[in-house]
């Protein structure tokens, strides 16, 4: 019973000096050292500036051939001489194949023969209705018998004109034997070769393209159908659309020409077309290449970095550096975003600074620094943290 007792005294007296140092310990302990101050988030920055703005679109489009033709033959027949080679360029007029021509000379033949034995036959008829009429005079022949006469060079005369016809046309299916470029431009790979047999308008021959000047063929969507069409109608000025490889590169600028009639009603776009001299025909027809196309300017639109706008469950949103060195999230509604650059239409102002890197680390209310601040002009500082 002594040694239970002797226990418990132990233990009381144990208890009793752990909270005499608790307490002592905690007395000590400054006040300033409850609550943990948060550390500050190292950030980039940007200020908001206002200017005018174009807005310019960035599409894709594909160059096509200003004309492009699928040479086939007129005539059947078979080929005698290919006169081209792959990817000339060739002008107006010059010849690229010819046809076996000894059929068509042959029927050409033919026909003058025809021709001048009609000729042969109207002279004769001719002749005929002048002596009876002769003849009529001294009372020899009939009136009928004259009318006959004449009725029978009337025919001739038309027979003439038939077989003149037929001459025609013969000659015409020798000339179609010879296959001529219908304009300057690029001719495409062999598509026959000596001795290949080709249908009349059936066989391709080849292909000629035109690629001086150059179409660039793309499709906007039908929202930017006004704006096309004030650009189209302005006659202060032409719509221009700049042409450049994907991934940057050479440039060229180009006209709008051709703003077509309807909507795609499968892609709600519209379908235009640039027209670009492309003198030294660095593209080629069929080509991927970006358009990029100035629909308006915006005036006095307020801009920052695309990097420094946020995505949520409720849209648009940043993070805006206030003087005394913590950050708010506001709202806004961004009306384009082209060249990294953001045209900001409702929910901030210019000269107003923005977070445009370290925004995972932010809340509202968090304390920031800037870091490396940049922004459209000249950087930007916030408020120093207290």
């Amino acid at each position: 019973m002594t040694k239970t007792r002797t226990i418990l005294l132990l233990v009381a007296v144990l208890a009793a000096g752990g909270g005499t140092a608790w307490y002592y310990t905690r007395a000590e302990t400054p006040a300033g050292k409850k609550t943990q101050v948060p550390p500050v988030v190292p950030v980039k920055l940007a200020k908001a500036v206002v200017r005018d703005m174009p807005l310019r679109l960035e599409i894709t489009g594909r160059t096509e051939a200003y004309e492009t033709v699928t040479l086939k033959a007129r005539v059947d027949g078979q080929v005698l001489g290919v006169s081209f080679t792959e990817g000339q360029h060739v002008r107006q007029g010059d010849v690229l194949l010819r046809l076996d021509p000894a059929d068509f000379q042959a029927r050409l033949s033919q026909a003058a023969a025809n021709l001048a034995k009609s000729q042969a036959q109207r002279a004769k008829a001719g002749a005929d209705v002048e002596r009876y009429i002769a003849l009529r005079a001294k009372g020899f022949v009939s009136e009928e018998k004259v009318g006959e006469m004449r009725t029978a060079a009337a025919a001739a005369e038309s027979t003439v004109g038939a077989d003149a016809a037929a001459a025609e046309l013969a000659r015409l299916q020798l000339s179609y034997a010879t296959i001529k470029a219908p304009f300057a431009g690029v001719v495409g790979a062999r598509l026959v070769f000596p001795g290949t047999a080709v249908k009349a308008n059936d066989t391709a021959l080849a292909v000629v393209n035109r690629v001086r000047p150059l179409y660039v063929g793309f499709a906007v969507p039908e929202k930017y159908l006004p704006l096309l069409q004030a650009g189209m109608r302005s006659a202060a000025k032409s719509m221009k659309a700049g042409i450049s490889l994907p991934g940057g590169g050479t440039a060229w600028e180009g006209e709008v020409h051709f703003l077509d009639n309807g909507v795609d009603v499968a892609t709600g776009t519209i379908q235009l077309k640039a027209v670009i001299p492309n003198n030294d025909e660095k593209l080629a027809a069929g080509q991927f290449v970006t358009v990029s196309l100035v629909l308006d300017t915006v005036k006095d639109a307020v801009v920052i970095p695309a990097e420094a706008v946020q995505q949520g469950a409720e849209g648009s949103f940043l993070f805006v550096a206030k003087e005394d060195g913590s950050v708010s999230i506001r709202k806004i509604r961004v009306a384009s975003t082209q060249q990294r650059i953001a045209i900001v239409a409702e929910g901030l102002a210019g000269g107003e600074t923005v977070v445009t890197e370290g925004q995972l680390r932010l809340t509202a209310g968090a304390r920031v620094k800037a870091a490396d601040a940049a922004s459209d002009g000249a950087p930007a500082k916030a408020g120093k943290p207290d």
